[in-house]
C-alpha cells in the first residue's frame, strides 16, 4: 500500500517520465539513526555488512568523520542546512519553540529543488527550524510523512524508487540504525546474532550482563541496516539508477549507549561516512583526513554543480582546491529537560573538551533514563560497584572545567591531560581554536535559553526537571 501510494503521488506530478540525460547526477543520502562506526569495511571483525562492505569498496571511505553534535535533532538541523546548528539557534534538542531561518537563506532540498531536481525526504527529518515542508520537498508533505513502522522494524518496500527512472533527485533514505527494535538497552535482554560473550567493553562502562548485550544489540542493529542499504542498492541497480546517482551513506551521531550519544567523546561524533561517485569508478580510495558532517551537504552540492553559497559553512570535499581541516567543532546543549552546554575541538592528535555547566553530573536525569543501560548504571552506582571512572559520571563535583585527551595513546579519552604541564600547549592551542570559532560564527549556545523555551520544555516534561534553570516556573 505505501509502495502503491508513493507511486500514485509521483503519477500525479508527472514525476514518472524518462529522459535522463547522461551529465544528470542524482544525490542520495542513505541517512542513519544513532549507529556508531562498527562496521567490517572500518576493521570491526564482529561486524556482519557485506553489503556497506561493498559500497565502501566502489566509494571513498572516510576514516575521520564527525558530526557537529551527538544527538539527533541538531545533527539533522545542521546538515539540511550546510551551517553549524549554532550559528542560527538550532543547538537545542530538541527546539519546542522552532526557530525562524533567515528568508534567504534555502535549505539544501531547496537549492537543489531550485535547480530542477525531484527533492524527497522518506521517513524522519527532525528538523529545529519551522518552514513548510512543501518549500524543501517536491510535491506534497507525502514525501516526507515518517513512516515509523518500518524506520523502527529495519527493512522497507523500497520498490517506490522505480518511480524515480529517468529524473533527476535530491532524495534522503532514513533507517533506523540504533533506534531498530527499540534504542539500544531499552530492554534486557534483546536476540542479537553477536553473543554477548564476545563483545569488547570500554573502561568507561561496567562489564556487566546488561551492557554486554547493549553492545552487541547494537551489532545486530547494524547488521539490520547493512540489509536494508543492500535491498536500496538492488532496487537502483534493477531501475537503472544505480550508476547516475552518487551514494552518501552515513550516520548521525554514534550509538545511543550512555556515554556515546549527547557526548563530545569519539564515541559520540564519530560516524561512517562513505561516498560513491556515479559510474563507481572515480576515487576508490581511503581518506583519513579529519571531516566535519556539515561538510556533506557542501560535497553534494558541488558534485551536482550547483553553486555553493557564501552560507554554508562545510567544505566540498571533492572540489580540486580543497585543502584538509586541520580541525572540526562539535557541540552539545539541551537535551530533552537536560540543560547543558559542552564544546570540543578534535585535531589530529587531541581532542579538547570544554564543559560549561560544572554544576551538574554528566548524566542528568533526562528522556534516556527509562533505558536498561541507565537504569543498571544508576543502580551500580547507587550499590558502590562502579569504579571511580565509571562513577564520575554520575557526579556534579567531578566534572571538569576542561578536558584534553592524547588520542594516540589514549583512544578511549579517559585520561585528562588538562592540567599536566607536558600538555599545557596543546591545551593553549586548542582553547583558542574554540575561542576563535566561538567569535567568528558568534556561538548562539552563548545566550541563555528564553523563558518562552524553558516554560515549554517544562510544560512538555509536565514539571519534572531538574535543572536550576526552570526554578522560575516552580
Amino acid at each position: 500500500m505505501r509502495a502503491l501510494f508513493l507511486c500514485l503521488i509521483l503519477a500525479s506530478l508527472g514525476l514518472c517520465q524518462s529522459g535522463r540525460s547522461d551529465d544528470q547526477t542524482s544525490i542520495l543520502w542513505i541517512y542513519v539513526d544513532d549507529m556508531s562506526d562498527w562496521l567490517g569495511c572500518y576493521g570491526d571483525t564482529l561486524a556482519e555488512t557485506p553489503h556497506l562492505d561493498a559500497l565502501a569498496k566502489e566509494g571513498v571511505r572516510f576514516e575521520r568523520a564527525f558530526m557537529p553534535s551527538p544527538v539527533c535533532s541538531t545533527t539533522r538541523s545542521a546538515l539540511i542546512t550546510g551551517t553549524m546548528q549554532t550559528t542560527h539557534s538550532l543547538h537545542h534538542h530538541r527546539t519546542m519553540i522552532k526557530v525562524d531561518l533567515p528568508e534567504d537563506m534555502l535549505t539544501i532540498p531547496e537549492l537543489f529543488k531550485k535547480a530542477g531536481y525531484l527533492t524527497f525526504n522518506e521517513a524522519k527529518d527532525d528538523y529545529n527550524f519551522s518552514r513548510s515542508r512543501n518549500n524543501l520537498y517536491t510535491g506534497a508533505t507525502e514525501w516526507q510523512r515518517p513512516n515509523e513502522k518500518s524506520f523502527r522494524s529495519g527493512g522497507d518496500n523500497f520498490g517506490w524508487l522505480s518511480q524515480l527512472k529517468g529524473r533527476r533527485f535530491f532524495g534522503q533514505i532514513q533507517l533506523g540504525g540504533g533506534k531498530i527494535g527499540g534504542e539500544t538497552g531499552q530492554r534486557y535482554p534483546v536476540p542479537s546474532r553477536v553473543d554477548a560473550a564476545q563483545v569488547k567493553v570500554p573502561p568507561y562502562y561496567p562489564d556487566d550482563p546488561v551492557f554486554r548485550n547493549a553492545i552487541a544489540r547494537h551489532y545486530e542493529q547494524i547488521a539490520i541496516t547493512d540489509e536494508s542499504v543492500g535491498q536500496i542498492i538492488a532496487e537502483l541497480k534493477t531501475n537503472d539508477l544505480y550508476d547516475s546517482t552518487a551514494i552518501f551513506f552515513f550516520t548521525d551521531h554514534g550509538s545511543p549507549l550512555p556515554r556515546d550519544k549527547q557526548f563530545l567523546y569519539d564515541g559520540g561524533l564519530k560516524v561512517p561516512l562513505i561516498v560513491r561517485f556515479p559510474d563507481g569508478s572515480k576515487r576508490k580510495t581511503v581518506r583519513d583526513d579529519l571531516v566535519n558532517g556539515i561538510d556533506i551537504p557542501a560535497t553534494s552540492l558541488g558534485i551536482a554543480g550547483i553553486p555553493i553559497p557564501d552560507y554554508v559553512e562545510g567544505h566540498d570535499l571533492f572540489a580540486d582546491d580543497y585543502q584538509p581541516q586541520t580541525h572540526v567543532i562539535g557541540a552539545r546543549d539541551r537535551c530533552g529537560i537536560a540543560v547543558d552546554r559542552i564544546r570540543t575541538v578534535r585535531t589530529d592528535e587531541y581532542r579538547y573538551i570544554k564543559n560549561y555547566q560544572t554544576d551538574r553530573a554528566f548524566y542528568q536525569a533526562q528522556y534516556r533514563d527509562r533505558h536498561a543501560s541507565i537504569k543498571r548504571l544508576r543502580e551500580l552506582y547507587a550499590a558502590d560497584e562502579l569504579n571511580e571512572l565509571q562513577a564520575h559520571y554520575h557526579q556534579a563535583e567531578t566534572r571538569p572545567i576542561e578536558e584534553l585527551y592524547h588520542l594516540p595513546s589514549d583512544p578511549h579519552q579517559i585520561n585528562n591531560l588538562a592540567g599536566n604541564s607536558d600538555h599545557a600547549d596543546a591545551l593553549a592551542q586548542h582553547r583558542d581554536l574554540l575561542k576563535q570559532w566561538q567569535e567568528q560564527t558568534d556561538d548562539k549556545g552563548a545566550y541563555p535559553a528564553s523563558q518562552a523555551e524553558l516554560k515549554a520544555v517544562y510544560d512538555h516534561a509536565k514539571g519534572k526537571v531538574e535543572a536550576p534553570e526552570y526554578n522560575f516556573l516552580k
